[in-house]
């Protein structure tokens, strides 16, 4: 009896000392968020960064695009050293994977991590609130339960970051022969490399805006002074696509050598259809190994009960009436 009193006292003491360190892990984490909070709202309240952040152009699009520029660096600067990685290799890995997203701005990397140490504190934070309402979980559990939130909520921005950065290539990929047939036809028809560059983005500004877009952007470099090879390599950069990255090699070759650009893109044009066909005939070839596990695990098991099902029902009679 003295040993049973024991353990259940030894249960007792180790659940309230679970309970108290989940109290005091939910207390620190409210702690270092109103301190996170309240330094960052002085920060956006300091007057030398208001002052330094003012934004000094005349347009209404300009002043709009600085100040919400401005009020990002301002609020997530005094913390950006804190959430931001220490290596540089890291940084520029998932910078180069925000602009093949779409995401160009100065600070989508600061926010990236922002939102990343936001949502691995909010989850937790939220998931302990609603456990009130579950009294049955104890304390152990509730804890693991937080940690794998937060766990969570570190994992679900890269997953979303991952799944924006597929789409727009795929986007960019279908994109991509349109574009190449029509610069050919602009080419040959006796446009220059710029105009040329310019019409296919006006013409796919509709049914691929994604791709008129960076067309656009390296037509307006060529413009600003950028050298040409300068702004194809930069398009190279922004997309991330192969298939682009291949077409700004040979036309900075052609530029470099000063062959026939059209003859060039007609070649290209007809390797990339090559290319294409050939990955549309690898693609066939792969399924009838793909259709291997559906065919045993789902049209063999109504096969095998259809065919055999009524013989095996006669043998089952046969043998009961034995």
């Amino acid at each position: 009896m003295d040993g049973i009193v024991t353990f259940l006292g030894s249960l007792i003491a180790d659940e309230l000392m679970l309970r108290y360190a989940v109290i005091i892990v939910v207390a620190g984490t409210f702690v270092l968020f109103g301190l996170g909070l309240g330094y960052l709202l002085l920060a956006a309240s300091d007057p030398v960064r208001r002052r330094l952040g003012k934004p000094q152009r005349s347009t209404v699009t300009a002043a709009e695009k600085g100040r919400s520029l401005v009020l990002i660096n301002t609020i997530l600067g005094p913390v950006s050293r804190y959430i931001l990685p220490q290596e540089e290799i890291e940084r520029s890995k998932i910078s180069a994977r925000l602009v093949h997203a779409g995401f160009r701005s100065p600070s989508a990397l600061q926010t990236y991590y922002a939102i990343k140490v936001v949502a691995a504190l909010v989850l937790p934070m939220g998931f302990l609130f609603v456990t009130q309402w579950f009294p049955q979980l104890g304390s152990g559990r509730e804890l693991f339960y937080a940690l794998g939130m937060s766990a969570a909520g570190l994992l679900i921005p890269s997953m979303v970051l991952d799944r924006l950065l597929e789409n727009r290539l795929r986007r960019l990929r279908h994109a991509f022969p349109d574009a190449l047939d029509m610069l050919v036809v602009c080419v040959e028809a006796g446009l220059g490399m710029s105009q040329a560059i310019q019409r296919v983005a006006d013409e796919l500004s509709v049914s691929h805006p994604e791709l008129a877009m960076e067309l656009s952007l390296v037509n307006a470099e060529i413009r600003a002074g950028v050298d040409r090879v300068v702004a194809l390599k930069n398009l190279a950069d922004r997309t991330g696509l192969q298939d682009i990255k291949g077409l700004v090699s040979l036309l900075v070759q052609t530029l470099r050598f000063g062959t026939s650009i059209a003859e060039s893109l007609r070649v290209y044009s007809d390797e990339f259809r090559d290319k294409r066909m050939q990955k549309a005939e690898e693609a066939a070839a792969k399924i009838g190994t793909k259709l291997i596990f559906p065919l045993i695990f789902f049209m063999f098991p109504g096969f095998f009960v259809i065919a055999v099902g009524p013989a095996m029902i006669g043998l089952i009679g046969v043998f009961r009436a034995l």
